[in-house]
This record gives C-alpha cells, sequence and structure tokens, in this order.
C-alpha cells in the first residue's frame, strides 16, 4: 500500500471519528495538528505532496508528528514495497484494503451523487465492510427481495401525509 493512500485513508476515518461525515480537508489536518502539537506543525504543501506521491517518504520528524496525531504506529507510515506479499496476511490487512477501495470509490462520487458516497462510505467504516458486500450479493441473489427491503425501509408517503397543506409564505405586495 502507498503511503499516499494511507494518508487519505487517515484523513477519512478522522474525520469520521470527529464527527465532520466527510474526510478531513489537508487544511483542517494542518491546523488540527499546530493545535494539538504545541508548536510543531507541517504545512499543507508537504501533506499535498506526499498524498500525490510527489513526496514518497516522510522525515522521521513529521512521521512522528504523524503519526501522533492520526494515534498509529510510525511503522505504518511507510510505503509497502510494491512485490510485497506475506503468507500470514491477516483479515485485517485485508479489510484495510478493502476499506480503501471503497473510500477512494466514495470520493469519486461524492459531489455527483452524495447518496451514494455516503452508503459506501457507510460500508467502509463497518466493522465488516466484506461481509457487508456478501450480504448485498445474497440480496441481489434472492428474487424480489431487493425491492420488499427497499419498500420496507424506504417507504412510499401515505396519502395522509400527500394530502398535509404545506406552509406558503405570502407574497409581500
Amino acid at each position: 500500500m502507498k503511503l499516499s493512500d494511507k494518508i487519505r485513508y487517515l484523513r477519512e476515518v478522522e474525520g469520521s471519528l470527529r464527527g465532520l461525515d466527510r474526510a478531513m480537508t489537508q487544511q483542517e489536518v494542518v491546523r488540527a495538528i499546530a493545535e494539538e502539537s504545541k508548536g510543531k506543525t507541517i504545512s499543507q504543501s508537504y501533506l499535498s505532496q506526499l498524498e500525490s506521491g510527489a513526496r514518497p517518504h516522510l522525515t522521521n520528524t513529521t512521521r512522528l508528528l504523524l503519526a501522533r496525531f492520526f494515534k498509529v504506529h510510525p511503522g505504518y507510515l511507510v510505503e509497502d514495497p510494491s512485490d510485497f506479499q506475506s503468507e500470514l496476511r491477516t483479515s485485517e490487512v485485508m479489510d484495510d484494503k478493502l476499506d480503501l477501495w471503497i473510500v477512494a470509490g466514495a470520493e469519486r462520487f461524492g459531489r455527483q451523487d452524495p447518496e451514494l458516497c455516503r452508503a459506501l462510505l457507510a460500508i467502509a467504516h463497518h466493522a465488516d465492510s466484506r461481509r457487508c458486500f456478501l450480504l448485498l450479493e445474497a440480496v441481489l441473489k434472492t428474487p424480489s427481495l431487493l425491492d420488499r427491503l427497499w419498500a420496507v425501509l424506504h417507504p412510499a408517503p401515505t396519502a395522509a401525509e400527500e394530502l398535509k397543506p404545506t406552509r406558503k409564505k405570502k407574497a409581500s405586495q
């Protein structure tokens, strides 16, 4: 996994943990680090270079600063070798990769389809996102279950609700 992907993922998680329902912006991260690190700072341009991949490595000082801010081990903030394969792969590593992939997909749809973006982020933030997809597959394979679930979870307005008068502002004369 690339360092740039890890930092984007950490911004997403940190935004969620802080109740933003979105990734923290790079500028928000910079400000929060300055406030929480007692004078130690990182520039937004440096963070941008790390995320874009223009700067593939961190200085040790910056690695420790970011690790402390995001509450991860400093060893997490290194780029994995491209041929890195381990026989002892844990489900957590696989879940992290799946979650990163989902977050990246959500970012692509953020402006065009906010509902889809929220749904993808909800899956990425779930403790077992793999299981969410397996459940979705089972729902889709069961005839008409999707439509029945949709009707239960997103009921159409009743006739009484449709007949409720709506308040209109009086036109000023």
